[in-house]
C-alpha cells in the first residue's frame, strides 16, 4: 500500500498565501505523477495542479500564475505553493500519486488519495 499524507491547509485572507505539502510513504518502486486536486462544496473534484517524473507541469486555468507545483523526488514529496488566493479557492485539498509499488516480488500499479487538506480564504 501507499500512504499520502497532506499538510499545510488552513485560513487565509484573500491576496495570501499557503503552501501545501504532501508526503508518499509505503512500497513504492517509481512515482509516475504526483498533484493536487481540489473539491469545493457542492461541486466535482478537479485537477489544480500535476507534475510527473520527468519534471513537466500541468496546471488547470483558474490557478495558472498563482499557484507552483513543485516535487522532491528524494523525499517522494510534492508541494504546492498558492500565492494570490482568492475566495473562489476555497476548498478541500487532495494529494494524489500514480505509480507502481512492490507486492510480494511484484510489481503492482497504484493511485492513491490522501485525506484532504481544508483551504479556506476570505473575502
Amino acid at each position: 500500500q501507499v500512504q499520502l499524507v497532506e499538510s499545510g491547509g488552513g485560513l487565509v485572507q484573500a491576496g495570501g498565501s499557503l503552501r501545501l505539502s504532501c508526503a508518499a510513504s509505503g512500497s513504492i518502486f517509481r512515482i509516475n505523477v504526483m498533484g493536487w486536486y481540489r473539491q469545493a462544496p457542492g461541486k466535482q473534484r478537479e485537477l489544480v495542479a500535476d507534475t510527473t517524473d520527468s519534471g513537466s507541469t500541468n496546471y488547470s486555468d483558474s490557478v495558472k500564475g498563482r499557484f507552483t507545483i513543485s516535487r522532491d523526488a528524494a523525499k517522494n514529496t510534492v508541494y504546492l505553493q498558492m500565492n494570490s488566493l482568492k475566495p473562489e479557492d476555497t476548498a478541500i485539498y487532495y494529494c494524489n500519486a500514480r505509480g507502481s509499488r512492490w507486492e510480494m516480488r511484484r510489481l503492482l500499479s497504484f493511485n492513491s488519495w490522501g485525506q484532504g487538506t481544508q483551504v479556506t480564504v476570505s473575502s
